[in-house]
C-alpha cells in the first residue's frame, strides 16, 4: 500500500546539501556505480521507458537476475534516472528530424563501490560503470513526468541556477522515485542539472 501512498522504501543516494533555495537544491553526491542501458525508443514500440525491463532483468526485479551471479539479485534502488540526447534536425532538402536515443540508469546499492564488484551483465545492452563525484541542480516535483512538462521545467531550472551564477555544464537527468502505479500527486519526481 505504500508504493501507492508514494512511500519510497528503498535505498536512496546520499548527498551533501551546498545550498538551498526556494527554487533549488545545490547537491553534492559522491561516487557511485550504476547500470545503463541506451536505446532508440523508436526501436521499443516509441516507449521512452523502454530500457527498464532491460534493467530489472539484470538486477533481478521480475524473476532471476540476468547477470554473472543469477543467485544473487540485486536491490532496487531510487531514483531511476533517464536522460536524452538531443534530437539533431536534418538539412534541407531532407526534412525529416533525426532520431534521438534515451540513457536510462539504476543506481547500484551502495555496497558497490567499484564496477568491477558488481555482477557482469548477461545483456550486452547493459553497462555498469562508475560515476564520480557530481553537484547538481535539483528541482522536486510531484505528479507525471510527462515529456513537455519535464523539459520545461529543466529550462525554468536552467534559467533560476544562471541567474544565481551557477555554472550548468550539461544536459538535465529526470530522476523517478516512485513505481508508476503509485497515485500521481503522490510521486516524488527531480530534475537535476550538472552544475560546477
Amino acid at each position: 500500500m505504500g508504493l501507492i501512498l508514494g512511500k519510497i522504501t528503498v535505498e536512496t543516494p546520499n548527498y551533501e546539501l551546498l545550498h538551498k533555495s526556494p527554487d533549488y537544491e545545490i547537491r553534492k553526491y559522491p561516487p557511485c556505480v550504476a547500470a545503463q542501458v541506451t536505446y532508440d525508443p523508436a526501436q521499443l514500440n516509441n516507449n521512452r521507458d523502454g530500457g527498464f525491463v532491460i534493467l530489472a532483468n539484470y538486477i533481478g526485479a521480475l524473476g532471476e537476475a540476468q547477470n554473472s551471479k543469477p543467485a544473487e539479485k540485486i536491490a532496487m534502488t531510487a531514483p531511476v534516472i533517464t536522460s536524452e540526447s538531443e534530437k539533431i534536425a536534418m538539412t534541407a532538402p531532407v526534412m525529416t528530424s533525426g532520431g534521438g536515443t534515451t540513457t536510462m540508469r539504476f543506481l547500484l546499492p551502495a555496497k558497490y563501490r567499484k564496477a568491477e564488484e558488481a555482477p557482469r551483465p548477461r545483456d550486452e545492452r547493459v553497462v555498469i560503470k562508475e560515476e564520480g563525484e557530481r553537484k547538481y541542480g535539483v528541482a522536486r516535483f510531484s505528479g507525471r513526468a510527462a515529456e513537455g512538462e519535464v523539459k520545461e521545467r529543466a529550462e525554468r531550472l536552467k534559467t533560476s541556477l544562471e541567474r544565481d551564477g551557477f555554472k550548468v555544464v550539461g544536459e538535465f537527468l529526470l530522476a523517478r522515485y516512485n513505481p508508476p502505479w503509485t497515485l500521481p500527486p503522490l510521486r516524488t519526481n527531480e530534475i537535476m542539472v550538472p552544475v560546477e
